[in-house]
């Protein structure tokens, strides 16, 4: 069995380097080598692929169609090694850092209010939240865990299906004083409806759900977060469709108000998503059996 087919790892590094910097000479200074001693490890480099990596001119350098491919490898392999070496030695007796990439409203308004006894359960793991709700990648957020809506596809990763989720309608009570309570689904016509900008579908979800008729729509703002949407529907901005677990404060407060007495199941759920590569470190493994008891003992009250 052949061994693998791989440069010196001083000449990538030094390739990594000088790219990065455009200079053998200030490459030669972060490696602490001489600027020759670069440039040897470069050719030596080129020499093994068989092709320039760079075109050197007389006052600079440039990458060539080879190099800027090439170069784009080696700097994502560097950066995983990267990350692995500072993973391994946070995580010297199963301590570390948990990095979760959360939800922003979802975070705030469940999890982060139950952390308290995860961090009295486990002082020795740090958390490391971050607001993330784009496309899933473990390794450029630099996350153990992400809590994620959607349908559970997300490939090469462990899933856990969490919850899902009912939506309702909601507005401010101002609104239902006005000249248009909505006291049929017919009345909705004479209302700006907020969307959640990555739930585009919910409305259409929801007016099929119940058999509303769905002409002549007026649409409000457009917004990001939930806890936008929550927030515009108290200003009066229009109606809003959200989660009935997301609105608990307002309805007690009375800053918002349910006017139809109907709840629909949402077109999605939340999973737990954990990176493969960490599925086994003692923190992702601490954290994930711990949510998995916080959603079923959330379960459990909710029925009695």
């Amino acid at each position: 069995m052949r061994g693998r087919l791989l440069p010196s790892l001083n000449a990538i590094r030094s390739f990594e380097t000088v790219a990065r910097h455009n200079s053998f000479t200030r490459a030669a200074a972060e490696l602490n080598v001489t600027q020759s001693a670069a440039s040897r490890l470069v050719r030596s480099l080129e020499e093994y692929l068989g092709v320039a990596l760079f075109v050197r001119r007389s006052r600079h350098i440039e990458l060539t169609d080879q190099g800027r491919f090439y170069n784009a490898l080696v700097k994502e392999s560097l950066d995983r090694i990267e990350a692995g070496t500072v993973e391994l030695i946070s995580a010297r007796d199963g301590k570390g850092t948990l990095s979760i990439g959360m939800l922003p409203t979802f975070g705030t308004r469940w999890l982060v209010p139950r952390l308290s006894s995860f961090q009295e359960e486990h002082p020795e793991i740090s958390l490391n939240i971050l607001s993330s709700d784009g496309e899933l990648d473990f390794t450029k957020e630099r996350i153990d865990v992400a809590i994620r809506f959607g349908h559970g596809n997300w490939p090469g990763a462990i899933i856990d299906p969490l919850m899902g989720e009912e939506i309702q309608v909601v507005c401010s009570p101002k609104l239902m004083e006005g000249p248009h309570p909505l006291t049929t689904f017919e009345a909705l016509h004479f209302h700006r409806l907020i969307r959640h900008s990555t739930r585009p579908n919910a409305w259409e979800h929801w007016f099929l759900a119940v058999g509303a008729p769905r002409d002549d729509l007026q649409w409000g703002p457009q917004l990001e977060h939930f806890f936008m949407v929550i927030q515009a529907a108290v200003a009066g901005l229009g109606v809003a469709l959200l989660p009935s677990y997301l609105i608990e404060d307002e309805l007690r407060k009375g800053t918002l108000v349910t006017p139809f007495p109907i709840r629909v199941a949402g077109p999605g759920a939340y999973y737990l998503v954990t990176s493969a590569a960490k599925s086994q470190l003692p923190r992702v493994r601490i954290f994930r059996k711990w949510l998995l008891a916080q959603v079923e003992r959330s379960a459990s009250s909710e029925l009695v």
